[in-house]
């Protein structure tokens, strides 16, 4: 399966992956998981948000155990951050089915549409929308860098985009949903551990800082005479720097959008976007509030997501099965962290939600060096199979 996808969307010059929503590599993906599912004798269905669920069982007459993640990338990302979910959920089915294993309850596999945002800057797309946080007006009105909109595109894919909104019927169908996902950081590096479970979820949130001036000739325009917006921002910047070591959280300008983009010319528009999360809501909050007012920008939020503490019920159930699956001397270890994942937005809906991490030697995420051992990654289905089978028992 992973020799499968591993060329899709991927650029030959980096070794990145572009995977945006409902672009040609992304379409092939999804046609990759209906082959793997209808391989299974799986029941796929698309929901009316883009998301696909393959099911064994039906789940209409009982809430079923849902694994699964996304196949959908950040611009030049790794290989593993997503579809080593789905990947590792079809493995573990595949597992499950060698034991002669029946599922006392409907098993699902969740393929998330547009996790990570990268087309049109709102992370988490399919499962904001399917629990109903994310209006389903603005997001047909989002548009991406060509500017063309979600409604525009995903009539392009063959989708009604009238029809987004919260589906209480599919969420229904989930009873309780688990995560595999790639550590996008070192913690199982340090405790040792091929495999761990999530503890919680930073909160964390995206802004557009839109620093306005006048374009001009780059050479003509006396330095006394220029409004150059690239100045407040390049000081925004630094001081973003300096109010996230002081109040302890992560604060990052990573996409930059220069406006009229001309090299001899001084810009018109600055349009940046800010990441801030950490493990304290309201320094985020403060971060992001002073920031404001340093900037002198016209300044709008994209999205925010609250801290999300995983069910300790669930979580710790997780822990042990897979700690004894792996034949580890002790529970595997639970470790929170600073990225975004569906199963967050699930959690924060109401479903009893949880996550396993598989170990990352790089630390490395969002990046063509992530990367997981084959080793761990086996590991990762084991203990994986070995969660959904104690749950579907219960």
């Amino acid at each position: 399966m992973w020799g499968a996808i591993e060329r899709l969307g991927r650029d030959g010059r980096t070794g990145g992956y572009l995977r945006d929503a409902w672009s040609s590599a992304d379409l092939e993906l999804r046609e990759w998981f209906r082959q793997e599912a209808a391989r299974r004798g799986l029941d796929v269905r698309e929901d009316r948000n883009g998301n696909l669920w393959a099911w064994w069982g039906d789940p209409s007459g009982r809430p079923g155990v849902v694994t699964g993640s996304h196949l959908d990338s950040v611009r030049q990302g790794g290989a593993f951050d997503g579809p080593l979910g789905i990947v590792s959920a079809f493995a573990a089915l595949d597992v499950l089915a060698a034991r002669g294993f029946e599922p006392g309850r409907p098993l699902g596999i969740a393929c998330f549409t547009d996790e990570e945002g990268a087309r049109f800057g709102v992370p988490c797309m399919g499962s904001r929308l399917l629990t109903g946080v994310l209006d389903p007006d603005r997001a047909r009105g989002l548009t991406d860098d060509e500017g063309d909109s979600m409604a525009e595109v995903l009539r392009r894919a063959g989708r009604d985009p009238a029809v987004l909104g919260r589906d209480p019927e599919t969420l229904g169908h989930v009873g309780v949903f688990v995560e595999l996902h790639v550590e996008q950081g070192r913690e199982l590096v340090h405790t040792g551990d091929p495999v761990g479970v999530a503890s919680a979820i930073w909160p964390h949130g995206r802004w557009r800082f839109d620093f306005h001036g006048q374009a001009n000739h780059a050479g003509t325009t006396r330095l006394a005479d220029r409004d150059d917006p690239t100045l407040p921002f390049a000081r925004t910047v630094l001081h973003a720097r300096e109010l996230a070591e002081r109040a302890g959280v992560v604060a990052t300008f990573g996409k930059l959008r220069v406006s009229p983009g001309n090299a001899n010319a001084v810009p018109g528009l600055v349009s940046a976007w800010l990441d801030a999360r950490g493990g304290d809501e309201g320094a985020v909050r403060a971060l992001v509030a002073e920031l404001t007012a340093f900037s002198g920008a016209e300044v709008s939020t994209e999205s925010w997501t609250p801290v999300v503490d995983f069910d300790a019920v669930l979580r710790d159930r997780l822990a042990a099965v897979a700690g004894a699956a792996l034949a580890r001397p002790a529970a595997a270890p639970a470790l929170p962290t600073g990225a975004g994942h569906d199963a967050g937005i699930l959690a924060a809906a109401g479903v009893p939600s949880a996550m396993v991490f598989v170990r990352n030697p790089t630390g490395i995420s969002h990046s063509p060096e992530e990367h997981a051992e084959e080793s761990d990654c086996r590991l990762g289905v084991t203990a994986l199979a070995a969660v959904l089978e104690d749950l579907c028992r219960s």
